[in-house]
């Protein structure tokens, strides 16, 4: 009656990321509803999503398609409040998920789960996670824009996570933006798309729990998820402990509190267990259905849409990488050319270097060569005065003899005594002997420096021949600089990448190598103390060398009516 009286609904639909308005008639469906969502979102993959509600004893529901918004217990409010929220989960996000905007509101949800310890997650792989998180929101690492800081008003990891280390702020940010760094080059849906592969191994991932007893009134949890039904023990949601596949059950149905799953072994007994409240017992109902259709589903071929939306998307996902390699060909491109820029710088300053030594050298033998031309025009002039000289001590010597002949006549003529005339020859053929002396000596003087004069003109030659080659040199390392820097563009232009794509596996053996670093960091800060239950159990888990999907297959082994004693016996 509340809404009979009203002509239009005011409906606010809150997403992962907004707040969106509607306004409705009081004869709207939930399908009607959840219809004009997801076209105002733009998505086509729904069958993964629902809308969802507190109802009026304060529990979660999901709003039924096939009724009208208003005959179903909504919070009479205004305006109508529910969420758009992930209901079924895929089996492989990398696999099932097509859609970017699918990717991101999965990852926002699950981020959340995280966050808020809904899901548990080791310290390790939060930061992980947290760093894959931070290359989805702000892109590649840069330093100029990144300050120190930048991530300060970030929610990137869960209260446990912080509580249980002694590490500051600023230092979980440090050790955050160590792995954002490590992701550059990783485009924003690919960081949510390792993000979410990543998440799908935890094990409280995409689980629903239920509490639940069996025949003897054990208290026990129903874990509902894409795979099919698990059973936990009520101190431990992280390992099951007996799996039935959906492969395995026939049919599901429910009598006030006691649920009946038909096993499609019709020789094994019925699993039955007891769930405490009718609006509970409905919903597990719906997610057992709805799991059970998309689990059959995945194993025949894609309908005609799927199969558009996932040509669509390896078309646009093709277009983004090639736009991807291009942007890392432009970049790599420019780190090569500011490399072969400095190089070119460095190797001009050397050629400069050079050419200043071959300048300093050729003015130095320039230098030389001039003074070796003075040098040797000295030594013409000395050879010029040495011949004067000796020309002239020929003439004196002449004149010595011509005077020792005279005195002789004179001597002759004159009579003189023998000792007079004795003692003046002897004098002047001193003396002419001293002359003849220094005449051998002024030769000797002239004939060397005219052996160096002859040699003047092959000095001279050699110094030309210095100062040549030095010019040579200087003006071939002159055409050699040019002819580098016409060919530089050249160069840029001819370089190409070759972008290399890692495969599955390298990527698995790199997150483990990444976990394995990011456990050792923070096991010296890691206070035990303030352990939680699930860390006891997580850490019990590793030392036994189990995970996830280990612990899948073995709780599946043996036959049905085998699992189903075991759940009675519980």
């Amino acid at each position: 009656m509340f809404y009979d009286v009203l002509l239009q609904l005011n409906v606010r639909v809150t997403t992962m990321d907004a707040e969106l308005e509607f306004a409705i008639q009081p004869s709207t469906t939930g399908k009607q509803l959840f219809d004009q969502v997801v076209r105002t979102v733009g998505l086509r993959e729904i069958w993964f999503f629902g809308l969802q509600y507190i109802d009026s004893k304060g529990y979660i529901t999901w709003l039924k398609h096939n009724k009208k918004v208003t005959q179903q217990d909504v919070k009479k409010e205004n305006p109508l409040q529910f969420k758009f929220r992930v209901k079924f989960f895929p089996e492989d996000v990398s696999e099932e998920l097509i859609q970017e905007i699918t990717q991101r509101l999965f990852f926002l949800q699950v981020k959340e789960a995280i966050l808020n310890d809904e899901n548990y997650c080791p310290p390790e792989t939060a930061v992980l996670l947290a760093s894959y998180a931070v290359q989805a929101k702000y892109a590649d690492y840069n330093q100029a824009s990144h300050r120190p800081g930048y991530l300060g008003s970030e929610r990137l990891l869960p209260q446990r996570v912080l509580e249980q280390h002694k590490l500051t702020k600023e230092q979980w940010e440090e050790r955050i933006q160590k792995w954002h760094m490590e992701h550059t080059g990783l485009l924003r849906e690919d960081a949510i798309m390792e993000y979410l592969k990543i998440a799908q191994d935890l094990e409280m991932y995409g689980v629903n729990y239920f509490q639940i007893k069996n025949k003897k009134g054990t208290e026990l949890w129903l874990g509902v998820d894409a795979l099919g039904l698990n059973i936990y023990e009520h101190a431990d949601k992280l390992s099951p402990k007996i799996g039935f596949p959906w492969s395995d059950i026939r049919n599901i149905s429910f009598t006030d509190k006691t649920f009946v799953i038909k096993p499609i072994d019709k020789k094994a007994p019925n699993f039955e267990f007891y769930a405490p409240r009718l609006r509970i017992n409905k919903r597990i109902l719906l997610l057992c259905m709805g799991n059970h259709e998309l689990y059959m589903r995945r194993r025949k071929p894609d309908p005609i849409e799927v199969q558009q939306m996932k040509a669509q998307a390896r078309e646009e996902r093709h277009h983004k990488q090639m736009e991807k390699a291009l942007l890392e060909s432009e970049k790599r491109r420019r780190e090569q050319a500011e490399r072969d820029r400095e190089r070119m710088e460095r190797e001009k300053r050397e050629l400069m270097e050079r050419l200043r030594q071959i300048e300093e050298q050729t003015h130095k033998a320039q230098k030389e060569l001039e003074e070796q031309t003075r040098r040797a025009l000295e030594l013409d002039q000395e050879r010029s005065r040495a011949t004067e000289e000796a020309q002239r001590l020929d003439r004196e010597r002449q004149a010595a003899e011509e005077a020792k002949a005279a005195l002789a006549q004179q001597a002759a003529d004159q009579k003189k005594t023998q000792e007079q005339l004795a003692a003046e020859l002897a004098e002047f053929t001193a003396k002419i002997a001293l002359l003849e002396e220094a005449k051998r000596k002024k030769e000797d003087e002239a004939s060397e420096w005219q052996h160096k004069v002859r040699a003047a003109p092959q000095i001279l030659h050699s110094g030309q021949l210095q100062l040549f080659l030095f010019s040579f040199l200087k003006v071939h390392c002159v055409i050699f600089m040019v002819n580098m820097l016409r060919a530089l563009p050249r160069l840029f232009h001819s370089m190409a990448l070759n972008v290399f794509v890692a495969t599955e596996g390298n990527r698995e053996r790199r997150r483990r190598r990444e976990l394995q670093a990011l456990s050792s960091d923070l096991e010296a800060a890691r206070d035990h103390s303030k352990r939680t239950h699930n860390d006891l159990l997580h850490a019990e888990n590793v030392r036994a060398g189990r995970d996830k999907y280990k612990t899948l297959r073995q709780i599946r082994q043996g036959n049905t009516k085998q699992r189903v004693d075991e759940f009675e016996s519980m």
